[in-house]
């Protein structure tokens, strides 16, 4: 069973939820961003080529034409292969554990294990950020020294920046999955 809401980003951008349960106790969430667009990707494009022309009419080096479509492909490839990140899903295994993963416009795919033994809890925190407060998902991850504390803390969907309806889908979600295990016979 597979439903998709729209929410926003922080900064206002479209974006879309995506939920799928698998099974009681193994659920998958995907935030999608907008994908890239052509049109914002010829303009770029074209700003740099007509600015490279100019300096070669200019000047009359033709390594001024070269090296501008060297360096615009080459951005190219490093905006889509490490930055432009198109999807990001969390995958909740109640018995085994979280998978996060980050998939980038090129097809990349970046992905995060964290056995469930590790998870202490997801929680919803916030931030001060540019004189706005903004809320992101986290998981924190037990101290193996001290039961009580918190070792780590593994922030989510870092590129969509959901907003905070979307982020409490998300954490009632994984906090059905964590109560659970709790109650579950060890």
């Amino acid at each position: 069973m597979a439903e998709e809401r729209r929410f926003r980003s922080a900064s206002g951008v479209p974006i879309a939820l995506r939920r799928h349960q698998h099974s009681a106790s193994c659920r998958e969430l995907a935030v999608r961003g907008p994908r890239l667009q052509l049109r914002s990707l010829s303009a770029a494009t074209s700003a740099v080529w007509l600015a490279a022309y100019g300096l070669f009419a200019i000047s009359e080096n033709s390594m001024v034409l070269s090296a501008a479509i060297f360096i615009t492909l080459v951005g190219l490839i490093i905006y889509l292969h490490f930055v432009k990140i198109d999807q990001e899903s969390l995958l909740v295994i109640g018995s085994l554990g979280i998978q996060v993963t980050s998939s980038y416009a090129s097809g990349k795919e970046s992905t995060t294990f964290i056995e469930m033994g590790q998870v202490k809890d997801v929680v919803i925190n916030e931030a001060i950020h540019m004189q706005k407060v903004i809320y992101y998902l986290c998981i924190l991850l037990r101290d193996p020294e001290d039961p009580q504390g918190v070792s780590e803390v593994v922030p989510l969907f870092q590129s969509s920046k959901p907003r905070l309806d979307c982020l409490i889908e998300v954490y009632k979600s994984c906090q059905e999955i964590l109560e659970q295990r709790k109650t579950a016979p060890q």
